[in-house]
This record gives structure tokens, sequence and C-alpha cells, in this order.
């Protein structure tokens, strides 16, 4: 497999779920991927996702960084520049879901959520455009959005909104990025098996399964494929578009009304 022999991979938000699934995809393709997250308590899950990449013959490395602060986001960006010549493409994964019932939503709830999953992902696009548009190369720029930002769901007042503003957003950078061949696209998750809601509610699977079409919950391995469509020369002609792998769930919009209870509840 080559769709991306020779490339260098941002994934932000990388040392676990999507992210992590999202990095070993890149490398299994052929590229080099730079490792992103959080804090120090995910140093040593970083680190075991280089070990895979290195077991698959690429170069990884692990840069920590909370995309919320733009004076972190600059540093990883400069030590990355040190490390490799040249950046193909940035997967923008990292968010946080920031829990709360809507009349209980803080600012500083709001303000969380929105710090990482709008401004560090327009930042850390500025950051790898930047580069790009240096080396003249292109590139291509993934978000990660959600079929919250499609669909109304109790709970997740300021995620869902943040992820609509995310989708704007890829349409507003498609068009002003074009001029140097960077191309940026999202793809929507739907209900998937990760660590974060398997945490939040142990009956996840069953409840969700319950109201998706194709009768299950997603793997984060299977939004690897997406990705690797938007972030490889199959999509070439392909800049400013969004769509969702979410096992047909936007097409109904079924809720698993208890599951939404139960991970409101445990993350007030």
């Amino acid at each position: 497999m080559s769709r991306l022999l020779g490339k260098t991979v941002l994934v932000t938000g990388a040392s676990r779920g999507i992210g992590r699934a999202l990095a070993f995809g890149c490398a299994r393709e052929g590229a080099d991927v730079i490792v992103n997250y959080h804090t120090d308590r995910d140093r040593a899950d970083a680190a075991a996702v280089v070990q895979q990449i290195a077991g698959l013959g690429r170069r990884g490395l692990a840069l920590k960084g909370d995309i919320s602060r733009g004076g972190q986001i600059d540093r990883m960006f400069a030590r990355a520049r040190r490390e490799f010549p040249r950046l193909d493409v940035l997967i923008n994964n990292a968010g946080i879901t920031g829990w709360s019932e809507l009349f209980s939503t803080t600012e500083k709830k709001w303000d969380e959520v929105f710090a990482t999953n709008l401004k560090g992902t327009f930042f850390c696009t500025l950051a790898a455009a930047r580069w790009m548009r240096e080396t003249k190369t292109g590139g291509a720029i993934v978000n990660v959005s959600t079929v919250c930002a499609e669909l109304g769901m109790n709970n997740l007042a300021a995620y869902a909104t943040s992820k609509a503003g995310l989708n704007g957003l890829t349409k507003q950078l498609a068009i002003e990025l074009a001029p140097y061949r960077i191309r940026v696209n999202a793809f929507g998750p739907g209900p998937i098996d990760v660590e974060r809601n398997l945490q939040d509610d142990p009956n996840y699977r069953e409840a969700w399964a319950e109201v998706v079409p194709l009768g299950r919950t997603g793997r984060a391995e299977e939004m690897i494929g997406p990705a690797l469509f938007l972030a490889s020369d199959e999509s070439s002609y392909v800049t400013g578009q969004l769509f969702y792998a979410d096992g047909g769930w936007t097409i109904q919009g079924r809720f698993a009304a208890g599951n939404l209870k139960k991970a409101a509840s445990k993350n007030r």
C-alpha cells in the first residue's frame, strides 16, 4: 500500500481513539507521521503509536501540544519543521466533547470547547498551510467533524456548534487555500467505539446499535478509509466537501436518549 508513500502527515490528537487509528493508517500507506498529543498523561500512549509506526518501517515523531493555545501550536510546528523538510497532510482530529446540560453550560465550558475544536483547528491549518506554501508542494487538510454538527443532540450545544463552525471553516479555507494547491475537506464520524465513549456509557454499543441503520457502532479503524481518500491524490479534484461515515445514522437521525443522559451526567 502506497497512497501516501514519501509524504509527511501530522495528526492532531493522535495518542488514542480515532486519531491513533488515523496515524497508523497513514503510516501503513507509506507516510511518515507526526503524532500530536495533548498533555504529559498522553505521552506514553503517543510513544506507543510512534513505536507502531516504526514497526511499519516509517518514521514517527511524538510532539506535545495543546492546540487550544496558539503558542503551543507555534512551538509544535517549529519542532516539526526542524525534523522534516516538508508537510503534505494535516489531519485536524483533536477535539473535546464538553458535555453539559443546556442551562448548566458555563462560559468556561463553551470557551474550552471552541478553543480546541474551532480555534485550534484554524491555527493548526494556518501553520500547516504556511509551511506548504513555502515549500510550494501543495497539500491536503482533513478536518474531522461529527454527525452532531448535522443533527441537534441534547447536552452537546458547544460541541455541536463548534463542529458546525468547523464545517463552515472547511469551505472558507478551501477557497482561500486553493491558489496554493492546498485542498481542504472534512468527514464526520458517527457513533464510534472509542475509549471515551465507552467510558461515558458502558452500554454505548448497544444503545447506538439500536438507532444506526447498519445495526452497529463503528470502529476507529473504519475511519481510516475516509481520511485516506481525502488525504491522498485519489481526491485530487475534491475540495471544500463534507461527508459522513456514520452507518447511515444521519439519514434518519434517531437518538439513543439514555446514552446522552448517562454521558452528560458522568461528565458533569
